[in-house]
């Protein structure tokens, strides 16, 4: 009996701990709990010939301050986000880095830029948004870039052409958290996606860069689906090998 009552209690507990680790925020936005210092942001949006899809953001936070890694869909959705970040959560943005120039990536650049949380980015993600007219992030780099937020450090790269010519990946290595976005698949995608803006032909190549630079990698979020470990990545790279 006593054991049965242990097992009930458990069993509680788990779903109370599984219930906490996913943040509904709104009907089109919600966060999810990977480590004590990180959470997943979702955002959905309906898209033509697509329907209703969602699409993954990172939230890096240290002490009261955090660092997001792309934005939602568009500015009503990251003021949203913000807000809560902020008002619920205590937290100050100290800064910004979209993965690539994308809707799915900077498409609240405007509203952060509003607020003046400094952005950085890929240089060439500067240039293709000032030649499309976009939002423009603030600081650009051309191979790497270290942020940092308290003692903890962010390293941003630029591998190589994929999934578009600009796409970064963000590397947190206290978390041990790679963040490639959209150029990663996850483990139930049978293709590459949207590579219209992408490369093809250099798709492999810069993942394999991406599984021999972090292969400390533990979490591996993709820019879509459900995240999971540096499996996803040696699965992107047989979707980008036989493509």
């Amino acid at each position: 009996m006593r054991k049965t009552v242990l097992l009930i209690i458990m069993i509680m507990i788990q779903h109370q701990l599984q219930s906490q680790d996913i943040i509904k925020i709104s009907a089109d936005l919600e966060m999810i709990r990977i480590s004590n210092n990180a959470f997943i942001h979702v955002s959905w949006t309906e898209l033509p010939g697509y329907g209703r899809v969602a699409a993954n953001g990172l939230i890096f936070i240290s002490g009261h301050k955090a660092f997001l890694f792309d934005s939602p869909w568009n500015d009503t959705q990251t003021e949203i986000l913000v807000t809560y970040l902020e008002e619920e959560m205590g937290l100050k943005i100290k800064g910004f880095v979209p993965n690539h120039w994308h809707e799915d990536c900077m498409g609240g650049l405007g509203y952060l830029k509003s607020r003046k949380i400094i952005s950085y980015a890929s240089s060439l993600t500067q240039q293709i948004t000032r030649d499309k007219g976009l939002p423009v992030p603030d600081h650009g780099f051309i191979d790497s870039l270290i942020l940092r937020l308290g003692r903890k450090e962010i390293f941003c790269y630029f591998p190589g052409a994929a999934h578009t010519t600009d796409n970064i990946v963000i590397w947190i290595p206290s978390e041990r958290i790679l963040f490639p976005g959209c150029i990663c698949k996850s483990a139930d995608a049978g293709n590459l996606g949207n590579t219209a803006d992408g490369d093809l032909a250099a798709y492999p190549e810069t993942v394999d860069w991406i599984i021999r630079k972090f292969p400390d990698a533990k979490t591996v979020i993709p820019g879509h689906g459900s995240y999971g470990g540096p499996e996803l990545l040696t699965h992107t790279l047989s979707l980008a090998a036989n493509k």
